[in-house]
C-alpha cells in the first residue's frame, strides 16, 4: 500500500493569520498520525509564512511516524534539517518568493550542486528525494545525483485528469518504470485530490508514498480531519 503522508503548511497558515497558537500544528500532526496517515511533511520557507523552523523543531520530538521535510537546499534549510535529523528530506528547487512548487529539478544542469547536497544528508542519515518532471533523463539523472527517491511533480497530472485521464497519467508511468529500472523509489505530490488519486494509484504499481496537503486540508473543512484521511487512504489501497 502507497503511504499518506500529510502536509500540514495550511494549518499553519490558518495559525499565523492570528496572534496564538489556534489551530495547533502540533496537535494537527498527532491527530493525522492517529487517524491513520503514515507520514507528516512539512515545507519551511525562508519568510515562514506557514511552517515555521521553530515548528519544525517542535515537531520532531512527537511525530511517531514519518517525518518530511521539503525545501530549498539554502545554508538555513540544510542546517536546520541536519540539526533535526527526518526521516526524509524533499528537495525542490523553489524560489525564495514562490507561492508554492511549480517545477522539478533540472538533475543535469544543477548535477553538481545537487550531488554535494545529497551526499551530506545522506551521511547524516537521511534519505533524499528530488523533486522532478517526467523527463526520462531528468529522472536518470536523480541516479545519478545519488538520489534514494524522486518525487514526481503531478499538477500537470491533475490539470489533465479531467479531460483524459489515460493521457494525463501516461507519462509518469514511464517515468515510475525509469525510476523502477534505476531502483530509485517513487514518490509523489502536487494537486492530488479525491477525485484523481485513485486512478493515479493503480496506474502506478511502484509508487510509495503520496504527499498532500491543500487538497486534504480542504476537504476536512467538511468531512472533518479523521474522516478525510481515510478517505485519501482508500484511495491508495
Amino acid at each position: 500500500m502507497t503511504s499518506l503522508s500529510v502536509n500540514i503548511n495550511k494549518i499553519a497558515t490558518l495559525r499565523n493569520t492570528r496572534q496564538g497558537n489556534t489551530p495547533n500544528v502540533k496537535l494537527a500532526a498527532i491527530n493525522c498520525e492517529e487517524f491513520g496517515a503514515e507520514g507528516i511533511t512539512v515545507h519551511p520557507r525562508p519568510d515562514e509564512r506557514h511552517i515555521r523552523y521553530s515548528d519544525v523543531r517542535d515537531l520532531k520530538s512527537i511525530i511517531t511516524t514519518e517525518f518530511n521535510i521539503e525545501g530549498y537546499p539554502s545554508d538555513s534549510f540544510l542546517k536546520l534539517v541536519l540539526d533535526v535529523r527526518p526521516d526524509q528530506v524533499t528537495l525542490v528547487p523553489d524560489a525564495h518568493d514562490a507561492i508554492t512548487s511549480n517545477a522539478g529539478w533540472d538533475t543535469i544542469i544543477n548535477r553538481d550542486f545537487l550531488t554535494q547536497v545529497v551526499s551530506e544528508l545522506k551521511k547524516a542519515g537521511i534519505r533524499v528525494s528530488l523533486f522532478v518532471d517526467t523527463d526520462n533523463k531528468i529522472v536518470e539523472g536523480a541516479a545519478i545525483i545519488g538520489a534514494d527517491r524522486i518525487e514526481l511533480y503531478t499538477e500537470p497530472y491533475a490539470s489533465a485528469f479531467p479531460f483524459n485521464p489515460d493521457q494525463a497519467v501516461a507519462p509518469f508511468m514511464q517515468a515510475a518504470k525509469v525510476a523502477a529500472n534505476l531502483n530509485l523509489g517513487l514518490n509523489a505530490g502536487h494537486d492530488l485530490n479525491l477525485q484523481n488519486l485513485k486512478f493515479f494509484k493503480q496506474s502506478l504499481p511502484n509508487l510509495l508514498e503520496v504527499s498532500i496537503g491543500h487538497a486534504l486540508i480542504s476537504d476536512a473543512l467538511y468531512f472533518g480531519l479523521e474522516l478525510t484521511i481515510l478517505k485519501y487512504k482508500e484511495c491508495l489501497r
